[in-house]
């Protein structure tokens, strides 16, 4: 019997992307005209339809529970690590396989003129390069070798290889260095829902995954890592606040914030800021508590006990997340400005770059003070925090306070915060006693969806062979200790 996969075919992507051309209700010329096979290929829907999934990336809660942004409230399942096994198939299915559509339709010859209609056939190649290149950084940051090289072929390969993650990387950093020297000046890009199709932002944006994906490099290959900095930093990444690439949801039940959803339009409340991270910022006094937490029902800060089974306590006892931060239109962080500023001050802490690690330091907490209150973080506000005696730079431990801070900059962009507390060791993080994984250890990965097993057996086995077990223990490759 002939074998599927989850890689679907490249053709049927494209048939589904194809807008309906109109006609003049006047002019029968057209009537045997099929309107399934029209001559413009709708890539301003392809974008839309993929970006959206950026959303999904930066708000799933399963990484925020790992690094102890969020707690359980009443299901005590997923901050004590019951599920193993996470699919990667829809990923491929859906914005990568778009992604690749829209750059082989730009790139056709027979295509490319009429997918010009949705902006310059090199701007739209470099925004999907891009945003191609970070769902894989995404994808691989999770699981470690995934396929890469072999994927998105369709028919022509329904059992891909799996790359190594090194391998992934060193490709990526060629994808989006190239991808942002490609844009061209010409006409906008439609359907873009990130960046509005603004070609400067883009590539700040690819320069700034540039400055992450290096640093990811700081214990398993700093020379690379150092020259990759660099390299970026030279190219520009996000230079304000104003840079911050954000996801906006809208007020309207088909695209809300998935907190309104779950707190408003679904009543659960499912999930609480966590004890951990609560305790930390009132411990340092940080205003930022305010913007990211709301006070329970006796106007306390009081967070959810993490992983503590049974409950006993009802969601108005603990402090769920800020009001602010879960309306039905709220925006998401992607990546931030504080991002640079705390990865630059690592760099320069690490000799990789010049420059004085505290002044950086300091500027990445009043940028994320700024970025999460706005005018209600005074030169006052940031220096009495920039006093207290966990947060004032200590040249001794500065690589524990640099990934600290950031850890509460990261709040709710949870898979970013994860790797880097993955990468860094801080804050030194313990798991609940009552952890139902079998090591009862906070995951360093995320195993593969069951299906690999029968569906790519031959591949899923030459990767574990290669990475290691297929548990939530086993560490991606930059992921050493």
């Amino acid at each position: 019997m002939k074998k599927t996969f989850a890689y679907k075919s490249l053709a049927v992507a494209v048939a589904l992307s194809i807008a309906t051309t109109s006609c003049d209700p006047g002019d029968f010329g057209d009537m045997n005209v099929s309107p399934n096979n029209p001559s413009t290929p709708n890539t301003a829907g392809f974008f839309t339809s993929a970006l959206r999934n950026f959303g999904t990336m930066t708000t799933e809660m399963v990484p925020s529970l790992y690094t102890q942004h969020f707690g359980d409230v009443t299901y005590i399942e997923d901050s004590r690590y019951k599920t193993i096994n996470f699919n990667f198939s829809g990923y491929y299915t859906g914005p990568l396989i778009a992604y690749q559509t829209i750059i082989d339709l730009n790139t056709n010859a027979d295509t490319k003129t009429t997918a010009a209609a949705n902006g310059s056939n090199n701007n739209q190649i470099a925004i999907a390069r891009i945003a191609k290149a970070y769902t894989y950084m995404w994808m691989t940051d999770r699981w470690g070798d995934i396929p890469y090289s072999q994927a998105l072929k369709g028919k022509a390969n329904f059992s891909p290889a799996y790359d190594t993650q090194q391998s992934i990387y060193t490709d990526l950093f060629n994808e989006l260095k190239q991808a942002q020297a490609q844009f061209d000046g010409g006409a906008t890009v439609k359907g873009d829902i990130i960046l509005s199709g603004n070609a400067t932002r883009w590539k700040k944006f690819a320069n700034t995954l540039r400055m992450i994906m290096a640093l990811r490099l700081s214990k398993v290959d700093p020379t690379k890592g150092k020259a990759e900095f660099a390299a970026a930093m030279a190219d520009g990444p996000l230079a304000s606040n104003a840079d911050n690439v954000k996801y906006g949801y809208l007020s309207e039940a088909n695209n809300e914030h998935p907190l309104y959803n779950n707190y408003i339009t679904t009543n659960r409340k499912d999930f609480a800021v966590s004890n951990t991270f609560i305790n930390y910022l009132v411990k340092t006094k940080d205003p930022r508590i305010t913007a990211m937490a709301d006070p329970n029902i006796e106007q306390k800060y009081v967070g959810v006990p993490y992983g503590v089974f049974p409950p006993t306590w009802k969601a108005q006892d603990v402090s769920l997340a800020a009001s602010a931060i879960r309306q039905q239109n709220s925006t998401a962080n992607i990546v931030t400005y504080a991002q640079v500023l705390f990865s630059q001050a690592e760099a320069a802490k690490l000799g990789w770059i010049s420059g004085d690690p505290k002044a950086y330091y300091e500027s990445a907490i009043k940028a994320s003070m700024e970025q999460w209150l706005g005018a209600a973080a005074t030169a006052t506000a940031v220096s009495d925090f920039l006093q207290q005696p966990d947060v004032a730079y200590d040249d001794s431990k500065a690589l524990q306070q640099i990934a600290t801070q950031k850890w509460v900059a990261l709040f709710y962009q949870g898979n970013e915060a994860w790797a880097e507390w993955r990468r860094t060791g801080y804050p030194a993080l313990t798991p609940p006693a009552n952890a139902l994984n079998p090591s009862k250890q906070i995951p360093h990965r995320m195993a593969y969806p069951v299906t690999e097993q029968t569906l790519n057996k031959v591949n899923y086995d030459k990767a574990i062979a290669s990475q290691g077990a297929d548990t939530q223990d086993t560490r991606v490759w930059w992921d050493k200790k």
